[in-house]
Formats: C-alpha cells, structure tokens, sequence
C-alpha cells in the first residue's frame, strides 16, 4: 500500500501543516504526522437513498455529472455529518426527483469500491437504502440528475451508474418477482 495505494491522500497534516509520512499504524500503512502525531484514516463514505415503487415501476434518476454521466441510479447521494441516513436519503430523492417521500422501511445496505478510469483514484462507501413512497411534489429532473423516470422491472435501463445500485435493484427485482434478462 501506502504511496502506491491510489487514494485521494493529504500532503501535509490538517491539524499542524508538517508533511505526512507513510507508517504502519493498526496494522495498515496509513499517512502519519511525525510532529503532532494526527493519523489519517481513510473511512468509507456513507451514502443514502430511497427506492421508490408506485404502479409497479421503480424510480430513477439519470446522472449530470462525473463519475458516469448518463448511468441511471436510484435517487442517492452523501449523508451530511448533521443528518441521520434516512434524513439524507429523504433530502436526496427530493433534490432530485421534485418529489416528497416518506420512508416506510429499510431495504438494505450496500457496499461499494468503484475504481475510475484515471487509474489513480477509487472510491469506497456504503449506501444504505430505504423504501419509500411518494407524499407530495411533482416529478422534475434537479439537482445533479438530467433526467428522471418510472421503469418497469422489465424496461429498466441499460446503463446503472454503480454496482451498489445495481446490486439493491437486482435484489428489488427478485423480490417482486421478476428476473433481469440475461445479456
């Protein structure tokens, strides 16, 4: 690992300003302060989002920006430090659907590690999943999604941005019964 490792890593500590070294610590080789002792810990990112089912269709969104532009996804995005995963998830389906939901349960949880094609750089995360239903708003593309539909298990797209979300869907789909034609 260590300056090998492609991760997004910090040149100098955030506490003190001295130049990180490369250690041992916990039994990983992570960036270390040799002055004040400050370790930086590369956790995963915490995701929320909502699949949200009515008619027999699921909703997606379809992404505007990097990584993937295009790629279909449930609506999804960070969890911010002052909210809970189910706040995040009801905020992000709102910003980009147009769309109020209220969460009736959890529907799962899903890790992720998407390596980009910059060979430089991956990310790792988990996102957890709520099921949800539409209370109110009207269905509009905002946000970071250019577009936004109602699929039908058997017209789903082609493109899903990101194995976690392709991993919750498939797992909806056998739930409800149907079964993705093989490709």
């Amino acid at each position: 690992m260590g300056e090998d490792f492609p991760v997004s890593v910090y040149r100098y500590c955030p506490v003190c300003a001295a130049e990180l070294v490369w250690r041992e610590s916990d039994g990983r080789s992570r960036q270390v302060c040799p002055a004040c002792g400050f370790i930086h810990y590369q956790n995963p990112t915490p995701a929320a989002g909502c699949l949200v089912a009515r008619d027999g269709r699921v909703l997606m969104t379809q992404r505007k920006y990097p990584p993937y532009v295009g790629g279909w996804t449930l609506p999804a995005g960070y969890v911010e430090w002052d909210e809970t995963p189910e706040q995040a998830a009801v905020r992000e389906t709102q910003e980009e659907t147009g769309l109020q939901v209220v969460t009736s349960s959890l529907f799962g949880v899903f890790p992720w590690h998407h390596e980009f094609n910059d060979g430089q750089s991956h990310d790792n995360g988990v996102l957890i999943v709520y099921l949800a239903t539409v209370a109110g708003g009207e269905l509009r593309s905002g946000d970071d999604a250019q577009a936004v539909g109602w699929f039908a298990p058997d017209a789903l797209p082609e493109q899903i941005a990101f194995s976690s979300h392709r991993v919750a869907l498939a797992i909806w789909l056998e739930e409800i019964g149907h079964r993705r034609p093989a490709k």
